[in-house]
């Protein structure tokens, strides 16, 4: 999987810099997505890699070409739109280019194969599993041998650092130190990643979309601060005193962000300014000890401390004074409460209470001096927290100092070491005058050639890549072209072929009209056989390249592996080439309604850092069906989300197990499933003969699963549900998928030897047909027709072979997703779908006649799916429940009905001499 960090240059004005995203790239699509980090669940873009070219410019001379430093390259889309995209090494930002390069080679080669062969497979995926991901023919352009050499000769062979890969979703994202980490472009994206987090409940990701790559920490105030802070307090110490006497209103916590705003709301133009000041002082570290400037600095600052020195002595001497009028105010107040007490509250009151009363006041008098007594230590203790502050301060200056001094000795030692260096010099001139210069000389021309070196090997790595760009460049728009001049010639095809159709209607049209013959001789008869022949004509086998000119409406077998014409009735072969027709029709029409597409591969793409979860868009998607090719991708999420209980409580290689053992050791149920192989889909050519690809991976499956359930053991209708599964996964996802249909969705006894579960199905059917569609119930009453004789297998197989492959495997799409209520909900649609026509019939042999292959004229499957999900509604499950509950014991109690009648009659045909006696005709002949 190729994914890993890289820097997205984006933004504007002042914004505009680096941010770090995480990318991922889609095969299906070649995409090439960007997130904001490895686990959000939406991507904030994508580039279009199929239609996109690269480049990248070399270092220039004067600049570090080594291979750790970040590199950038250019990515240009279609419309002249580039994007600019930096690498934390260089090896990275080869190895990037050189995988795009491929993916982009692979995807283009493949979609032009897929482009030929579009009658077999609708879109190219490497993602299918099962038999209909293995029955492309495999018709691949024919490459160009000189081209592919070239690709290999100037490919550059690199690996990867820690950055790229899955591994890297686990490192920390490389810090940009600039770069703002939001995206105003994609606001909505960021705001809904950040709901998704929220929702997950994840403690590290529950910040706003509006954060900064800085960590953010609580400072303590400066001594400003804090001073004005003590002023303000002072100050509503007064105004509490004035107002309620005794009411303290000091505040016991000294980090109060309401009046400290100093760190709490930091505006984005002083973090973009810090961040220049940041990037600044990185980049020259010694600047800022440097200079007589610093030493001005260092003297204001000691004046600057005196004089706050004394300010604090003054404000303590206020704060002493201040303290004692208040006390003096506080003894005033309480003589004047204990001289009123004494003249107007002595009398009558008893001594007892006004002893209580006495207690009272001293202790609310001792607490008030233990407030007092805490609020000094307060005082005190912040005191010592300035002090520090001041030390550290000083400390802080004397580190200047030690590092001035220090620069200053390094000065020295540079100075005196130039100066030993110029005496050996000229020492070394006085021995050797001829040979210093040619010396001196050498040595820089040798640094010059190295320099030199290093530039080639970066220009010819460059010049590599960029002729290998060209390259394949060149061979895509030669693909381009060859297959637009094949598409024309098609066209060109279909153009002639619907004028002779045209030319021939007309001409029978126009007889039809005006005879000029007799009916015997009319021209009419010719043109009709001539068409019939032509549209019952077999299309002869063609090379692969040529196959690509004639057009192909209507193939021999469908994408499922379904024949979609059969050989025997010449009848029904002109019925089926006609239905064959109006579904290409239909599917032509889909697929130019690109909606459903563009909503799974979003929805697909965002699940590309986070698991499938169950959802209502996901089910809104899977109603309307899933595209070919993510089909086995979803058929294998969706009976893994069934069966999780079941596969977490056996071992590894249980299905192998259970394989090997029905191999060993055949079991009863293998001599019939051995005799139902080959009738299972005799019409899909993946099944049609004994040396058939999947008639061996049906057999397997069906013996593991008559182990895994001796119960059941096998029952006809299971090998069509295996069948189907086959197509789509492999054999122990369609083991799986076995398990999912028999032991979770359907009720127990569905497939035993009673069919109780299937039988108590039809009754249910039945309540709820004379509910949704009364008046076709009514009907059937009125004629007397069993319609369960042809739904019981509806129900049995689930749609296999009742109604048209493309309906077919939308209707599996929602049984596997929802349940076996999906089932009743298209039994429904198929009947109030031909309604009107039903009803129109008014005896019971036509009535039973049309039911019998009235499901395979409908054709439009979006139609049906919206009556199903759409005009059967509400659809409640419990309903179902309660009404099986209802009918199994009715029909339990049947059945014990009908086993003591077998029994009375076998006892009674034990104990009848006449019936005992009886003999066969096989005995009566021996």
């Amino acid at each position: 999987k190729l994914c890993g960090y890289l820097q997205k240059l984006s933004g504007k004005g002042p914004l505009r810099g680096f941010r770090s995203r995480w990318f991922v790239f889609d095969p299906r699509r070649c995409y090439l997505y960007y997130f904001k980090g490895p686990q959000e669940p939406l991507p904030l873009g994508h580039l279009d890699i199929a239609s996109a070219c690269f480049s990248y410019h070399q270092p220039e001379a004067g600049a570090a070409a080594a291979g750790d430093e970040p590199a950038a390259f250019e990515v240009h889309s279609p419309g002249g739109a580039v994007t600019v995209l930096k690498a934390a090494t260089r090896q990275d930002m080869t190895y990037w280019l050189q995988e795009l390069q491929q993916k982009r080679w692979e995807y283009c080669n493949n979609l032009d194969a897929a482009k030929r062969d579009s009658r077999t497979s609708p879109t190219p995926s490497d993602f299918s599993k099962g038999l209909v991901a293995k029955d492309n023919p495999g018709i691949i352009l024919s490459q160009n041998a000189s081209a592919e050499r070239a690709r290999n000769i100037l490919a550059v062979e690199t690996s990867p650092t820690d950055l790229v890969g899955e591994q890297a979703a686990s490192q920390p994202a490389p810090v940009q130190a600039s770069a703002i980490n939001f995206s105003l472009k994609q606001w909505s994206t960021e705001i809904k990643n950040s709901m998704s987090s929220l929702r997950k409940g994840s403690n590290e990701n529950r910040k706003s979309v509006f954060y900064t790559t800085e960590e953010w920490e609580l400072l303590d105030p400066t001594p400003k601060d804090l001073e004005d802070s003590m002023a303000l307090e002072e100050k509503r110490k007064h105004l509490a005193e004035g107002n309620k006497g005794r009411r303290l209103t000091s505040s016991a916590f000294p980090f109060d962000f309401g009046r400290i705003p100093h760190k709490a709301r930091r505006p984005l133009k002083d973090m973009i300014g810090s961040s220049k000041n940041r990037n600044s002082s990185d980049s020259s570290p010694t600047e800022w000890c440097s200079g007589n400037g610093n030493r001005l600095v260092s003297e204001l600052q000691l004046k600057y401390q005196s004089q706050q020195e004394e300010l604090e002595k003054l404000k303590k001497d206020l704060l002493s004074q201040k303290e004692l009028v208040r006390l003096l105010q506080q003894t005033v107040r309480s003589s004047q409460y204990d001289k009123y007490f004494a003249s107007h509250l002595c009398e009558g009151v008893p001594k007892d209470f006004l002893e209580l009363l006495h207690q009272k006041d001293d202790q609310i008098l001792g607490l008030n001096n233990q407030l007092e007594k805490l609020n000094l230590e307060k005082d005190s203790l912040q005191q010592e927290v300035k002090n520090l502050k001041c030390k550290v301060g000083e400390l802080n200056e004397r580190l200047g100092m030690l590092m001035e001094t220090i620069q200053a000795k390094d000065e020295v030692i540079m100075k005196l070491s130039r100066q030993l260096s110029e005496c050996e010099g000229s020492t070394s001139s006085q021995s050797g005058a001829i040979n210093s210069p040619t010396a001196t000389c050498t040595n820089k021309e040798l640094q010059e050639l190295d320099r030199l070196k290093d530039n080639l090997q970066g220009y010819k790595t460059q010049n590599k890549f960029l002729n290998k760009e060209i390259l394949e460049l060149s061979a895509l728009r030669r693909n381009a072209e060859a297959r637009e001049r094949e598409w024309q010639a098609k066209y060109t095809s279909l153009e002639a072929k619907l004028c002779q159709i045209e030319s021939k209607y007309l001409i029978l049209l126009q007889e039809m009209k005006t005879p000029v013959c007799s009916e015997d001789q009319s021209p009419a008869r010719e043109v009709i056989t001539q068409l019939l022949e032509d549209a019952l004509k077999a299309e002869p086998s063609e090379q692969p390249e040529q196959a690509f000119f004639k057009p192909h409406l209507v193939s021999e077998y469908d994408i499922y592996g379904f024949q979609t014409v059969p050989e025997d009735d010449e009848e029904e072969k002109l019925v089926a080439k006609s239905r064959a027709l109006d579904l290409r029709s239909l599917s032509l029409s889909e697929n130019r309604e690109i909606s459903t597409g563009v909503k799974w591969e979003n929805y697909l793409a965002s699940t590309m850092n986070r698991e499938m979860m169950r959802c209502v868009e996901l089910k809104n998607l899977i109603r309307s069906g899933i595209p070919h090719e993510h089909r086995s991708k979803m058929w294998k999420w969706c009976v893994s989300l069934h069966v999780k209980k079941f596969k977490d409580s056996t071992v590894p290689g249980y299905f192998q197990t259970l394989l090997q053992k029905a191999l060993e050791k055949p079991n009863p149920a293998s001599k019939q499933i051995e005799l139902d192989l080959l009738r299972t889909l005799p019409n899909n050519k993946h099944y049609s003969s004994p040396t058939s690809e999947g008639i061996q991976k049906l057999r397997n499956v069906l013996l593991a699963f008559s182990w895994r359930n001796p119960d059941i053991g096998y029952c006809q209708g299971l090998n069509r549900l295996v069948a189907i599964a086959l197509l789509y996964l492999e054999q122990e996802d369609a083991f799986w998928c076995l398990v999912t249909i028999v032991e979770v969705f359907m009720p127990r006894d569905y497939y035993t030897k009673t069919l109780l579960g299937s039988q108590v199905d039809q009754r249910v059917f039945k309540d709820l047909l004379s509910e949704k569609l009364p008046r076709l119930h009514a009907h059937f009453e009125q004629y007397k027709v069993d319609y369960t004789l042809i739904t019981f297998n509806w129900f049995l197989v689930v749609f296999v072979d009742s109604v048209v492959s493309d309906i077919l495997f939308k209707i599996w799409d929602s049984f596997l997703y929802e349940g076996p209520k999906v089932i009743f909900r298209f039994a429904l649609a198929l009947f109030k779908y031909k309604e009107e026509e039903i009803l129109k019939l008014q005896d019971s042999m036509s009535i039973f006649k049309y039911l019998r292959y009235f499901t395979r004229t409908i054709l439009d499957a979006r139609k049906l799916t919206a009556i199903a999900f759409g005009d059967l509604n509400p659809f409640p499950l419990r309903q179902i429940r309660n009404r099986r509950a209802y009918h199994l014991e009715k029909v339990r109690l049947e059945l014990t009905e009908l086993e003591a009648i077998r029994e009375d009659f076998l006892r009674e045909r034990e104990t009848c001499v006449e019936k005992r006696d009886l003999i066969s005709d096989d005995e009566e002949d021996s």
